[in-house]
């Protein structure tokens, strides 16, 4: 296990310093100068060339991207252009309220919907499984954001069952701010989440050593839950490890209607604002947090299937 983890980690080395230059030359080369659009057109080149020189912007192109790599390895990314503050500052501000929604949601959704493709993978063919086909494809076809208007016009405004926006800070109170985002949550990625656990568990349910384990004598539900189940665990592994970075990022949209200052909500001032520095540390972080995911997600598959490691 140890020398199989140690091979994937470095295997990420080389990714890493990839994914730096294409960030650095999206911002860096393709971006343009912000400097510009910091001033205005009447900027004088004096201030032009001033700015540029306190951003570090007058330096080479080789040196810049040594100082981004620094950045990466020390997740040091300066300052925002349009609040001044230092941007791992507002990355550690931002981290608890995105955790605080996306943790809950994420757990309820990922093993309610693994209950419902189980049932659906039991009763399949029947009734029950057709309903909830439909279900999920009606679910699915809705937009997140008829969701979130529709959860803060009847469930907050009109029954005032949750305030409509705003975030606690407190441990125990921001529970009531993020009760119905999380709702929604569950209910906009409930319909997708069963739609593929149900194809995984289907795809196990045609092979050979399940129709081996039924002509030995073994029940329809010892068939599920220990061979079949254990079997789809690879691709449903896959499936919700490789959502965990976004868990941290937040989620934009919940965040933004609702008002709650995560990671989500600070991306999308920085894309108002055009505030570049900010802009690229978020897409450094989710890409840092999507690799090490991968490396989470080869590490699990060892654990559920050893034979893996041999690969």
């Amino acid at each position: 296990m140890t020398t199989y983890l140690v091979r994937r980690l470095i295997y990420t080395v080389p990714i890493l310093f990839g994914v730096a230059i294409i960030i650095f030359s999206l911002f860096n080369l393709v971006g343009g100068d912000p400097t510009y659009q910091m001033l205005g057109k009447h900027a004088t080149p004096a201030q032009i060339a001033e700015l540029r020189h306190e951003l570090g912007l007058d330096r080479t192109k080789l040196q810049q991207f040594g100082d981004y790599l620094g950045q990466m390895v020390t997740f040091d990314f300066g300052r925002s252009y349009s609040t001044k503050q230092k941007i791992s500052e507002m990355i550690w501000s931002g981290i608890p309220p995105s955790l605080s929604l996306a943790i809950p949601a994420f757990i309820v959704e990922t093993l309610l919907a693994l209950i419902i493709a189980m049932l659906v993978a039991y009763f399949r063919g029947s009734l029950f499984d057709r309903i909830v086909v439909v279900g999920c494809v009606m679910g699915m076809s809705v937009s997140a954001l008829a969701y979130i208007l529709f959860g803060q016009y009847v469930f907050a405004y009109l029954f005032g069952f949750f305030p409509i926006s705003g975030y606690d800070p407190d441990p125990i109170l921001r529970f009531k701010y993020v009760a119905l985002p999380a709702l929604i949550w569950v209910t906009v990625s409930l319909g997708i989440n069963v739609r593929v656990f149900r194809t995984f568990m289907l795809d196990e349910v045609g092979q050979d050593y399940v129709r081996t384990a039924r002509a030995k004598g073994l029940s329809e539900s010892s068939t599920l839950f220990k061979h079949i189940l254990k079997n789809a665990m690879i691709p449903v592994i896959t499936y919700v490890v490789i959502q965990i970075p976004f868990l941290i990022t937040g989620s934009f949209l919940l965040e933004s209607f609702f008002g709650i200052p995560g990671l989500g909500s600070i991306t999308i001032d920085a894309i108002h604002n055009s505030d570049f520095p900010v802009i690229k540390a978020m897409t450094t972080i989710e890409t840092l947090l999507f690799i090490f995911g991968n490396l989470l997600t080869d590490a699990l598959y060892s654990v559920v299937d050893p034979r893996v490691r041999l690969k």
